[in-house]
């Protein structure tokens, strides 16, 4: 065996050894929910759709799912103007200790993630609000924040900043301008960091687990809680309902903006 050829089955080894690893939850999961047993069993005992009709009908977890959806809709409409106008200005403008703001911003992911769940916990407590939803959406923002704000920087340092010239020398005001010419170059790293956030905040779990009390669960607290007494096969049919959201926000991000200028933007 050649040494080309050699290496390209050494490559090829590993990338089926990595796919089969990133697959084969997904594929249990998703083999577990269509099962016609009782319990969750791989290979699935016989072929049924019954567990999807069991959670059609459980009203605890379809509040659950709306809250969810409640919180990563606050997380995404603070992240947007916050994360846009943060990634903007540290692409395009000379901010004094950039770096240093750049260095920041990696916090949330040298903090271990319950160290940071408990500190939001005690603010939102100091604040009162402790035990109501939207804070959930606020701190999911504060933790998953630089996803946003690395998508808008990826798409701001391609913008020609002739652009902007040339709409200021035609009279544009500075708000018009941004609004006309900045925002619309910028807008598939808003669409991106957009749709990370909605989704990073719909599974999140850690943070909603401390913040939230046994009357607004979200959806990943209403799973965790169903587990500590016996995994149903109803468990795996809602996972695979959140990959199926998974997989329809890539596909809409790749109808959108494409998924090669997401990938750049990472």
């Amino acid at each position: 065996m050649n040494a080309p050829l050699s290496k390209t089955v050494t490559l090829w080894t590993f990338i089926l050894i990595t796919i089969v690893v990133l697959s084969a939850p997904t594929i249990v999961v998703l083999g577990a929910s269509f099962t016609s047993g009782n319990i969750i069993t791989f290979p699935p005992d016989g072929f049924s759709l019954k567990w999807y009709g069991e959670i059609a009908r459980a009203r605890a977890l379809w509040d659950a799912f709306l809250r969810s959806v409640y919180v990563a809709t606050i997380c995404t409409l603070v992240a947007l103007p916050v994360g846009t106008l943060a990634g903007i200005a540290l692409a395009k403008y000379g901010v004094r200790f950039e770096k240093t703001i750049q260095t920041y911003l990696l916090l949330p992911f040298t903090i271990p993630l319950i160290g940071s769940g408990i500190g939001l916990m005690l603010v939102f407590g100091e604040a009162g609000v402790l035990g109501q939803l939207w804070p959930v959406g606020i701190a999911c923002c504060v933790i998953n924040l630089p996803f946003m704000i690395w998508a808008v920087t990826g798409s701001a340092a391609s913008l020609d900043p002739d652009l902007e010239l040339a709409a200021a020398n035609c009279g544009a005001p500075p708000l018009q301008t941004f609004f006309h010419v900045t925002l619309p170059a910028v807008m598939p790293g808003v669409i991106t960091g957009s749709l990370l956030m909605f989704i990073l905040a719909l599974n999140e779990f850690l943070v909603s687990l401390l913040l939230v009390d046994a009357r607004i669960v979200t959806l990943p607290v209403q799973i965790y809680n169903s587990i500590r007494s016996i995994i149903t096969p109803d468990l795996a049919a809602i996972s695979v309902v959140f990959i199926a959201c998974a997989v329809a926000a890539i596909t809409l991000l790749d109808r959108l903006v494409g998924l090669d200028v997401f990938l750049k933007s990472k």
